[in-house]
């Protein structure tokens, strides 16, 4: 069979996205009919022109700050031959309200065009409105804040929580926490994390921690409760694989008791050794074929110790070991061992997470022991 021959110029121009070339000088090589409708120019005034060519002297308008970051990030492009991914803000002027601006998100994608020998020789930038997205995780954070509960004491004991979105990332994912009171200076803390992202996990995660945080307070133990909201996750869609670490802290046999759904495990901190609480775990939730019992393990600990849960976000990197990410976390929670839960919770964030923030959520429980 002769395959069809493909006209790449007029697939180029047809493309629904906004899609430009520039050389290693940032002339503009070409661009599509969707860029060039974005921009509101014909080709003649795009083609072969400078990037800055249309923007305006005054170097404190919004366009020209728009401009400067992007020059910086298609010059890293060229000189790294390394792709840039960028969310930028550009209002733009309301049609319907002579004077007014309208707020408007653009996703940036700027990525190097390799020649014959390996050399970076042009630049591929593409530009997408990304605005309704950025309203929706906007709606899905408030919703999310609106169901973690508020930091407050356990009992008489106190525990500092922090939630961190991702950075760069359009949508929010489903973490959460919860802090349970029971009888006899008992409390359960617990973390998870469901698979999605947006409203949908939002709306999954507020479910799965209010079933939990109840199954808590009838059932006896970690387990029997995780066990309860395995076959509640069964019946609530987009609830299949969610992981979830519970643990019930009693204060007056100085235990620890806990299970794990296929969760990172919780680090206990005592006199500047770290441990990871990983004797009790189990797939995530809905993942076995059958329902069954869940596995739960204790462990002793002594006053003063520190008690640390959290999600993936804080340990988890792209193309890196879990342990790597593991061992950093003891050695930060080691090198930080007396500080107040409030500072350490801030020096672990400091720590563990890159310069630029996370690609993930993430959520963080500490409670001194």
């Amino acid at each position: 069979m002769t395959e069809p021959e493909i006209d790449y110029a007029t697939v180029f121009r047809a493309l629904p996205g906004a899609v430009a070339l520039l050389t290693r000088d940032l002339l503009y090589a070409d661009a599509n009919d969707e860029f060039l409708r974005i921009l509101g120019r014909t080709r003649e005034e795009v083609v072969g022109h400078h990037l800055t060519a249309h923007v305006p002297d005054n170097a404190n308008t919004p366009a020209a700050a728009v401009m400067r970051d992007l020059e910086a990030s298609l010059i890293h492009v060229a000189e790294t031959g390394e792709r840039d991914l960028a969310l930028q803000r550009y209002d733009v002027p309301d049609p319907d309200r002579p004077g007014a601006w309208t707020e408007r998100y653009w996703s940036l994608i700027n990525v190097p065009v390799p020649g014959p020998d390996g050399r970076v020789t042009l630049l591929l930038h593409r530009v997408e409105e990304v605005t309704e997205l950025i309203r929706a995780r906007e709606v899905a954070l408030s919703l999310q804040e609106a169901m973690l509960p508020a930091p407050r004491p356990v009992g008489r004991h106190r525990a500092t929580v922090r939630y961190r979105p991702a950075v760069g990332g359009l949508q929010v994912c489903g973490d959460w926490y919860d802090l349970v009171d029971l009888t006899g200076d008992r409390v359960v803390v617990a973390v998870g994390d469901v698979v999605g992202k947006g409203l949908a996990a939002a709306g999954v995660m507020g479910q799965l921690r209010s079933a939990l945080s109840a199954a808590c307070r009838v059932v006896d133990g970690p387990a029997r409760a995780l066990e309860v909201l395995g076959l509640y996750a069964r019946s609530v869609d987009g609830a299949e694989n969610t992981t979830v670490a519970n643990t019930y802290i009693d204060w007056g046999t100085h235990t620890i008791t806990y299970s794990s759904a296929g969760h990172p495990p919780p680090a206990l901190l005592t006199d500047g050794t770290v441990v990871f609480l990983d004797r009790a775990t189990d797939p995530p939730l809905g993942a076995r074929p059958e329902h069954g019992p869940r596995l739960k393990a204790t462990t002793s600990f002594t006053q003063g110790s520190v008690l640390v849960l959290y999600t993936d976000g804080l340990i988890e990197r792209r193309r890196e070991n879990i342990d790597i990410g593991l061992a950093r976390l003891a050695d930060s929670l080691a090198r930080h061992r007396t500080a107040e839960p409030e500072a350490l919770a801030d020096a672990l964030l400091a720590d563990l997470h890159p310069p630029g923030g996370a690609t993930d959520d993430t959520a963080l429980v500490i409670v001194r022991l």
